[in-house]
């Protein structure tokens, strides 16, 4: 959603707005720490994404690289993307059977608003790896997936 110097509200289209984030990382703008981008190149409709995230320095998670699947659906940005952790991770808003994070307990999807985007909500699970009730939490092994 933007506003026009007139007081307007206008609302980006779904597609507007994932090609927007799209350009804006694939140009190295934002946290180096994460990564996103189309599974497929060649999908029109923009809904599978893999992410990752670079652990925090100081945690279990330090120097591990964590896969994610991100899944958009038709209403976004109404509605926040699902995300589901390939690799396996113990974590407080992580699903131990399914690896899908627990939208209640991660804020940026706690708090979604449509001018938020994938990059918000991996930005927030990193720091959520850091938290106290995360931080010290022991880790499979590198390479187990869900």
């Amino acid at each position: 959603m933007q506003r026009l110097p007139s007081g307007e509200t206008v609302i980006v289209p779904r597609n507007f707005k994932l090609l927007e984030e799209l350009e804006a990382h694939e140009k190295g703008q934002g946290d180096m720490s994460i990564s996103y981008g189309l599974v497929d190149g060649a999908d029109i409709f923009m809904g599978e994404w893999n992410g990752g995230i670079l652990g925090p320095h100081g945690t279990q998670h330090d120097s591990r690289f964590y896969e994610l699947r991100i899944t958009v659906p038709e209403a976004y940005p109404a509605v926040p993307p699902r995300v589901r952790f390939v690799s396996k991770i113990n974590m407080n808003c992580v699903d131990k059977n399914s690896g899908e994070i627990v939208y209640s307990k991660v804020p940026a999807t706690k708090n979604w608003s449509r001018n938020m985007g994938i990059e918000q909500i991996l930005i927030s699970l990193r720091a959520e790896m850091a938290s106290s009730e995360n931080r010290r939490t022991k880790q499979p092994p590198e390479g187990a997936t869900f």
